[in-house]
């Protein structure tokens, strides 16, 4: 049985892998190591232990907490760690960098610290594709590209990859990254651009769009980044990192457009406001080194918006508690001075 850490499990794209690797890998177990900050939610986790029995296990820690780390690896004879545990919220990043650096970059070498101490254990690092930064043109970032984070949020995950290959070369720790394009779907905490703007469609609120809403993004369905680092935890080459998404963009003014039409709204709900600091103008990923492993996306983005806005129109129990709760505090402190734009239609 191989016993495997997921920390940040209670999470977005946490809570979803573990959901798939339970599903698709009889001969695993798993352990969840959550602290269960405002987005890591047991309502995420629900009925797997029901589902999984002794096969699923949730413990709740911070992972800048060594000696808790360390105990968990140890109790739960660890042999993979996983480490989805962040902050990942561009918005937050620049209202509290402290958190940022506090979890994604000591929370890392914790748990790197970890993983050398209990015999090198193998180590995955969840990242994102905001570490290249704006992508300039028509060309697309790989893997080898230098690392240009512009938000604290960008520079603190970029911190954390350096980490990882710093134990890798040093130390011969069995490392590999993946760099994920923007996720969507089920249990995404209503922050995020897709279940935001999903949420406020269905209430009639006006959706506050950035800017002109040109900014280019890669819209992928969570459970297609789960497939794929699925694969390369089996078949990845150690100290490689991996892009993951589906390789085509699209405008946010278009996702909208998408998601308004999927939930039957109007557009006259969309509302442009100014932008946020540093806001990166384009991302996009050549993919071609994940799909040589044998993996492609089940989803183009258009049908990943579409999937997720239906979720979230069914699953109001979910999401209806966290928008009447704290949520409400942090909307009015983002959105709620945020100057109007006139814009041509």
């Amino acid at each position: 049985m191989e016993n495997i850490l997921v920390t940040g499990g209670a999470g977005f794209i946490g809570c979803n892998f573990v959901r798939y690797i339970l599903k698709n890998e009889p001969d695993v177990q798993v352990t969840v190591y959550d602290k269960l900050t405002y987005a890591g939610r047991l309502e995420n986790l629900a009925n797997l232990k029901e589902s999984y029995g002794r096969r699923y296990h949730f413990i709740q820690g911070d992972i800048c907490d060594a000696a808790k780390v360390e105990e968990t690896v140890t109790a739960s004879d660890i042999d993979t760690i996983i480490n989805f545990a962040a902050e990942t919220h561009v918005d937050r990043s620049i209202l509290d960098p402290d958190a940022f650096v506090k979890t994604d970059v000591y929370g890392t070498y914790v748990l790197l610290e970890a993983a050398r101490k209990f015999g090198n254990l193998r180590f995955h690092q969840i990242s994102t594709d905001e570490v290249y930064g704006h992508i300039e043109g028509q060309r697309r970032s790989v893997e080898g590209d230098g690392l240009d984070p512009r938000s604290p949020y960008s520079a603190s995950k970029a911190s954390a990859e350096l980490f990882v290959n710093a134990y890798n070369i040093t130390y011969g720790l069995p490392v590999t990254i993946s760099r994920g394009a923007n996720n969507i779907g089920p249990y995404q905490y209503p922050e995020k651009v897709v279940p935001l703007f999903i949420t406020n469609a269905l209430a009639s609120m006006q959706l506050p769009v950035y800017g002109d809403g040109q900014q280019m993004r890669d819209y992928q369905y969570v459970t297609d980044h789960c497939a794929a680092i699925h694969l390369i935890l089996r078949r990845g080459r150690i100290g490689e990192a991996y892009n993951v998404g589906t390789g085509s963009e699209m405008t946010n003014l278009a996702m909208v457009e998408i998601l308004l039409d999927e939930l039957g709204r109007p557009r006259s709900l969309i509302q442009h406001v100014e932008d946020r600091l540093g806001h990166d103008r384009r991302y996009s990923l050549d993919v071609a080194k994940i799909m040589a492993l044998g993996w492609e996306p089940d989803h183009t983005p258009e049908e990943a918006i579409r999937a997720t806005a239906r979720w979230y129109r069914e699953n109001s129990w979910w999401w209806q508690p966290i928008r009447d709760g704290e949520f409400q505090d942090y909307y009015q402190t983002v959105y709620g001075d945020r100057k109007a734009l006139d814009l041509p239609r």
